[in-house]
């Protein structure tokens, strides 16, 4: 394998910024000091640019199998090392849906040989498969997916006991999409009947409420406090739900923990006159007040993790009338640059950025030497030069489905290089295809 030394870097690593250099060989990050010299090695200058772990991505929806006509994990796995992340955690909910060790170990299987940047998956949990949930190896598999709120085909488990049974039998990470299908089925119902199947869009906050989201993430932490289950909330996406959450323990300590997702920090319900269902995402992105409350609660640690849930759909899928047109969006290639966006801004640090998108997601799911710059640790790395202006356009776009919700929006940092395990991945838009990512092992 080459070696390579990046040199007078700006590293961002546990809440420190230094500059210095680091030496890659084998896969790892060898040295870390202020003036390597390293005859054989590859040098790369990266004067002015940060360097930071790879983003560790703990939701994303790649569609294989069985959706493959939106994406693929070849394809968004090159889109997501373009954006700075170099491990990824997919969901349960293709087709057919991983709902057996068998299933999941085939989803493994394509991402062996076809994934760029390194992978998980999460074993889904359905009314009917505990015994085969059970199974689930805690060593080699992310945790367990629950939808709790509306999901495709047999997805949603509504059964009280069964959730019981779940939550007390397995020592396993549950992570949970908390929206209440009652009240959703309820409000769409009244919509339906004023407008039918063209709902305006500015009403998906509404349908799919702030009352929907509370009610399932207080009774999923509910539970998770009586059976001691280790919990982990999707995507919140109201300033309601932060309150349910604590940030007097470290996050080594916390038995439930919380996510947010770039769209809830991003866009507000105001956005839905001119992006329509290109942000229609569930739970649905919601009001000002909602942004800034989740904002806060990034920042005071009631929230731990930075995250996507990339869900490309097809331009065509997306422009249907609102009841027909699925939720989610493309999001990996441009989450990380979003996140720094906000550090120019002066919205976050990026010490604390680095600690939401990297750090904190390697610490709550127990990824071995991963998510930090430490010798001895996966050389996942990141260049991003802080001066270079771009504008995202359908010609830089690299998802598969084409499109994206921040097509026009103006960055002013990009990332000019990505490592996956000592490898050179990504070079000012230049892929190595000749390498694949590798198989995340968990210290459990």
């Amino acid at each position: 394998m080459q070696s390579y030394l990046i040199k007078n870097a700006k590293i961002v690593n546990e809440n420190k910024v230094f500059t210095g250099d680091v030496l890659i060989e084998d896969r790892y990050i060898k040295q870390i000091a202020t003036n390597i010299e390293a005859t054989t090695a590859t040098i790369i200058n990266a004067e002015g640019k940060y360097l930071i772990p790879g983003m560790i991505d703990d939701q994303v929806h790649f569609r294989e199998p069985g959706l493959t006509h939106k994406a693929n994990i070849a394809t968004e796995s090159k889109a997501a090392i373009a954006g700075g992340i170099t491990s990824f955690i997919e969901m349960p909910n293709t087709v057919p849906q991983a709902t057996t060790q068998e299933l999941l170990e085939e989803k493994f299987e394509v991402a062996r040989k076809t994934s760029y940047a390194n992978y998980s998956f999460m074993f889904g949990g359905t009314n009917d498969n505990l015994e085969e949930l059970l199974k689930t190896d805690s060593k080699n598999v992310a945790g367990i997916k629950l939808f709790l709120g509306s999901s495709t085909g047999n997805m949603l488990v509504d059964n009280e006991e069964v959730l019981e049974k779940i939550f007390s039998s397995t020592k396993l990470l549950i992570s949970v999409h908390c929206e209440d299908e009652a009240t959703i089925r309820k409000n769409t119902e009244e919509y339906n009947a004023k407008y039918g199947d063209d709902i305006p869009v500015k009403y998906h906050p509404i349908i799919r409420s702030e009352e929907a989201c509370y009610l399932s993430s207080s009774k999923a932490i509910e539970l998770a406090k009586k059976t001691g289950a280790r919990l982990h909330i999707f995507h919140l996406s109201t300033e309601k739900e932060t309150h349910l959450f604590r940030n007097d323990i470290p996050l080594e300590e916390k038995q439930i923990t919380a996510e947010v997702c770039v769209h809830h920090l991003w866009f507000t319900d105001a956005d839905y006159d001119v992006k329509g269902t290109h942000i229609k995402w569930n739970p649905a992105v919601k009001t000002q007040k909602d942004k800034d409350g989740l904002w806060k609660a990034l920042l005071d640690d009631r929230i731990d993790v930075i995250a996507t849930d990339h869900a490309p759909h097809t331009l065509e899928e997306k422009d249907n009338v609102y009841t027909k047109a699925p939720s989610g969006g493309p999001l990996v290639q441009h989450a990380v640059t979003a996140v720094l966006e906000k550090v120019k801004e002066g919205v976050l640090p990026i010490e604390k950025a680095v600690e939401k998108m990297c750090h904190n997601p390697a610490k709550l799911f127990s990824v071995e030497k991963r998510g930090f710059i430490k010798e001895g640790f996966f050389a996942d790395l990141v260049l991003v030069d802080p001066t270079q202006n771009w504008e995202v356009s359908k010609e830089n776009i690299l998802y598969k489905c084409g499109w994206s919700p921040f097509e026009g929006q103006k960055f002013s940092n990009k990332i000019t290089h990505t490592f996956v395990n000592g490898n050179l991945m990504y070079n000012e838009g230049e892929f190595n295809e000749e390498v694949k990512g590798e198989r995340l092992v968990f210290n459990r």
